[in-house]
């Protein structure tokens, strides 16, 4: 890996996703705009006597969910994009590696993500009354964390595709079931035990559960801890696999 491809890789990007408007509305209205549909969903649902109201407690659960559907899909199809217009092949005739082109469009990814994390959390906690006992900066760390590994995987995925429509199809496999199984709609440990092990090997549960940690207590446990390992080595490893499986030329 050679620091200056991977930093000029880097700010291309950047400069590629700042100069899309498109793009960077998907990343950051989008969400933003879904969990603020999600507060009027749930604005007249009665909370059960000496029961707790439901929106904090599923608005804090998409912070988990939100950042890596939405960066899943962005990225996988700016991959694709690159791949088809011809931009990969010409940059394969240059120094530049294939960590260099993978780690620089995460990093670029990464930045991006951390403004749509910094926007969810602010619209969720000033402005929607979404309350946690843990630091909101460690909500802020997953939400950032989970778009990074949505970012991840989305490259991994990328690579199995022929065209952008192909890389879109992707995200109800990879993404559809995680967003079932994380624990939003039934506890996790509530799970038929089959179901619970494919669970136990899906990022995005563990980013519910580092979420769902917060929310009921101000103690950075040895559950939250693990559960930011989980998260970080699941990029770590889509990232290599990116590497592996990234074709030199279009198919």
């Amino acid at each position: 890996m050679n620091f200056r491809t991977y930093w000029a890789t880097t700010l291309r990007v950047l400069r590629q996703l700042l100069a899309d408007h498109r793009t960077l509305g998907l990343i950051l209205g989008v969400p933003t705009a879904l969990l603020v549909l999600l507060y009027f969903v749930y604005l007249d649902v009665p909370t059960p006597p000496g029961g707790e109201a439901l929106f904090p407690r599923i608005a804090l659960s998409m912070l988990g969910i939100l950042p890596m559907l939405v960066m899943f899909l962005v990225t996988s199809v700016s991959m694709q994009r690159e791949r088809t217009s011809g931009t990969l092949e010409r940059l394969w005739t240059t120094r530049l590696h294939r960590a260099d082109l993978l780690v620089g469009y995460a990093t670029a990814f990464a930045v991006v993500a951390l403004a749509q994390a910094v926007v969810l959390a602010v619209v969720a906690y000033v402005f929607l009354g979404v309350q946690t006992q843990g630091s909101a900066a460690l909500v802020l760390l997953i939400a950032a964390l989970d778009a990074v590994v949505g970012v991840a995987l989305g490259l991994m995925t990328s690579a199995f595709a022929r065209t952008e429509f192909q890389a879109v199809q992707f995200m109800p496999v990879v993404v559809g079931p995680q967003i079932f199984l994380c624990g939003l709609l039934v506890p996790r440990d509530q799970l038929p035990d089959a179901l619970r092990w494919v669970s136990d090997v899906l990022p995005m549960s563990y980013a519910v559960d580092a979420l769902t940690t917060l929310r009921e207590g101000a103690d950075v446990t040895t559950g939250l801890v693990v559960d930011l390992g989980v998260l970080a080595a699941f990029g770590l490893g889509a990232l290599v696999a990116a590497a592996l499986t990234m074709p030199r030329t279009t198919r």
